[in-house]
């Protein structure tokens, strides 16, 4: 090392050489006893002549100096080794912290990026699938509802009985006076409509005709088939007479004066007017409604034209067994 720091200075390597001049050959032979080596080392004062006072002072300057230049060399290395070191070791510290960083990232990647997996998908678009289905059935039943409410008479549940009915005094088909008293101890279903009615009116009566026969046969019960006129202008007794045997032989056909009819008609809640009048050709609009009137001439339930004959038939003996049911 004291080597190295003299090739470095060129003052030092100066001095160094002045001082080595001096020191003669013979300074380094002595008189002494020669060394020892096979009993130990011999004392300080063997190994090296003692120097002139003058040189002994140059020789502790050139040591203070080579002390003084080699600490500075040695704190100057430790210096660089620990800064090198400090560098290598944040390098160090900053490569892990970017490898963890990386890693961290790459973690997150696979976390917040990675695939759906198969199950979750399909339990996706089964889910969809069950969605779509369940909203299809629900429109196209909500759809079948409005259709079939819009053609279907519905019967619901009612509280009390209906105002409709009321005493009345026509005249029937035979040209005699009858009032709804004469109807009384009998199952009576009235329709309303008129004998120039080209379609409708005959098809209901005919139903009504073939329903009656039905009750007889399966239960043995006479339900009384009634027929009134709202046509009083056109509808006489002869004319109803004719129409009435047409369709059953035990259908009563009442008609009346224009009041009376009004009356009948009011008190039962049936609509009827004239229309496509030219001259004394002309058709009614009218309720196309059958009444079932129990035996004491009382409003029990009305049957639309959306019933059949089994419909009109089942729904007359299901009230006449109630109807029993509750006054036995």
């Amino acid at each position: 090392m004291a080597t190295t720091a003299l090739s470095r200075n060129p003052t030092l390597g100066c001095i160094y050489r002045a001082l080595a001049s001096k020191i003669t050959l013979s300074q380094l032979r002595s008189t002494n006893p020669p060394l020892r080596p096979f009993h130990g080392f011999p004392p300080q004062s063997l190994l090296r002549p003692p120097l002139p006072q003058s040189e002994i002072h140059l020789d502790a300057l050139y040591r203070r100096f080579l002390c003084s230049s080699t600490s500075t060399a040695t704190a100057t290395a430790s210096q660089a080794s620990s800064s090198t070191g400090g560098s290598s070791e944040g390098n160090s510290g900053k490569g892990d912290k970017s490898d963890q960083s990386q890693n961290t990232s790459e973690q997150g990647k696979s976390v917040r990026g990675g695939p759906v997996s198969w199950l979750s998908f399909l339990l996706l678009v089964a889910t969809g699938a069950g969605v779509i289905f369940y909203y299809d059935n629900e429109k196209r039943r909500h759809i079948e509802d409005i259709n079939n409410a819009s053609i279907a008479v519905k019967q619901g549940p009612s509280v009390g009985k209906a105002a409709i009915g009321g005493p009345f005094s026509l005249v029937n088909h035979n040209g005699k006076a009858v009032t709804d008293g004469d109807f009384l101890g009998k199952w009576t279903v009235m329709y309303f409509g008129f004998t120039h009615c080209p379609d409708i009116c005959p098809d209901e009566l005919q139903k009504l005709a073939a329903a009656v026969d039905k009750i007889k046969k399966n239960v043995g019960i006479e339900v009384v088939p009634v027929f009134i006129s709202v046509d009083p202008e056109r509808d006489t007794v002869e004319q109803v007479h004719e129409y009435v045997k047409e369709f059953h032989p035990n259908l009563i056909g009442l008609t009346g004066n224009p009041e009376e009819i009004k009356k009948v008609a009011r008190a039962y809640r049936v609509y009827y007017m004239k229309t496509e009048e030219e001259g004394s050709d002309y058709l009614v609009d009218h309720s196309i409604v059958m009444y079932l009137m129990d035996p004491n001439m009382e409003f029990v339930k009305f049957y639309g034209k959306n019933n059949d004959v089994d419909a009109l038939s089942d729904g007359i003996i299901k009230e006449i067994k109630q109807y029993k049911k509750v006054k036995a």
